[in-house]
């Protein structure tokens, strides 16, 4: 059965690279024969980090975009990250799909807030309801979670499967290491833009924190926000190396401040620390609140109160951090694993084929 894959970007998206590419190896298994067809390069992400934008490359990926449409007339399947042609109205989108091919479309954040929540009114009056049209036609929608699982029933989709953001666990190890000296560390891992939203509020929170509790901060992927303090380390991501970054971590967090964006996160990174054996202390916003079980693999903190009490508790007991820390691996390797969700993922997508022919 051969299945077409339309990723937003390359393997430097982390969207792209968890929800479709991570998935190549397990559906090829189960009997597809999968083209992956991203439509921005990562080259598109490596400026837009930087802070530039090359216009006639954007210009250029709609227009291989829509070649890549076309050389999917063919294929059983077509799996779309959140939609083909960003920005472009549904009736412009749906001219554009191949006629007769199945669409399932995919979606691990609240994207469609940014047209019906968007500035301008004109992008509300013309956009706002794009991702439900495109839902509402779909033959299966998967979503990273439940709020955005109930804004596709809202639509009116004809399927809305659950489908969270998971880890290979073959890239993770959580056994214990064994150079724990020196200073506990508190860990955060994402991107320059989640860094300015969620932690550069928290900062003084967290410093001032580490520095009574003898603690040093270590964030990865923050880009140049993460300078200008001693206890505060910043690393590049990479994807080669961020494993390797986690585990030099005691405690991952993942602040966030409770907006509709926010509710439509996935919680990746909490899956990260705890997939490596890491205890995890987070805000209780969206499907955080499903991924923390307060008490035993972390703690969920919403005040400045509640967040310095879990910092210090962990801080202060190393058996509590291993203890939350191998029950945290556990509930990744049950229910947050791709060695689980790859097999889940092709019977999905089989039967999302078989119900559209039918």
């Amino acid at each position: 059965m051969r299945l077409a894959l339309l990723p937003r970007y390359g393997r430097l998206g982390a969207s792209s690279r968890l929800r479709m590419f991570q998935y190549e190896d397990a559906l090829r298994a189960a009997g597809f024969a999968t083209r992956c067809y991203p439509m921005l390069e990562d080259a598109y992400l490596r400026d837009l980090y930087a802070g530039r934008t090359d216009r006639r490359a954007v210009a250029a990926a709609y227009g291989q975009r829509l070649g890549q449409l076309r050389a999917s007339r063919d294929a059983a399947l077509l799996m779309i990250e959140k939609e083909a042609l960003p920005w472009l109205p549904a009736w412009a989108e749906a001219l554009a799909l191949p006629r007769g091919v199945p669409v399932v479309l995919d979606y691990d954040d609240a994207v469609f807030h940014r047209y019906d929540m968007h500035s301008n009114p004109l992008i509300r009056r013309l956009l706002g309801q794009k991702l439900d049209r495109l839902m509402a036609r779909s033959a299966l929608v998967t979503a990273g979670n439940g709020y955005l699982a109930e804004r596709a029933a809202r639509a009116g989709a004809r399927r809305i499967e659950v489908v969270p953001t998971v880890v290979d666990l073959a890239h993770y190890d959580a056994s214990p290491r064994p150079d724990r000296s020196g200073p506990p560390v508190i860990g955060w891992i994402g991107s320059p833009s989640t860094w300015a939203e969620y932690m550069q509020p928290m900062l003084p929170l967290l410093l001032s924190t580490a520095e009574a509790e003898g603690a040093r901060l270590l964030a990865v992927g923050a880009g140049q926000g993460a300078t200008g303090h001693p206890l505060l380390s910043g690393q590049p991501w990479t994807e080669e190396t961020e494993t390797d970054l986690i585990r030099r971590m005691d405690i991952g967090i993942m602040p966030l401040t409770d907006t509709p964006w926010s509710r439509g996160k996935c919680g990746y990174k909490l899956v990260q620390y705890m997939a490596c054996g890491l205890p995890v202390i987070a805000s209780p916003v969206g499907v955080n609140a499903r991924i923390v079980e307060d008490g035993v693999n972390g703690f969920l903190a919403d005040t400045p109160a509640q967040w310095q009490a879990a910092l210090r508790r962990l801080l202060h007991d190393p058996a509590l951090r291993l203890r939350m820390g191998q029950a945290g691996r556990q509930r990744i390797e049950a229910e947050y694993s791709l060695q689980v969700w790859g097999p889940r993922l092709a019977t999905l997508l089989r039967d999302a084929a078989g119900g559209a022919a039918r």
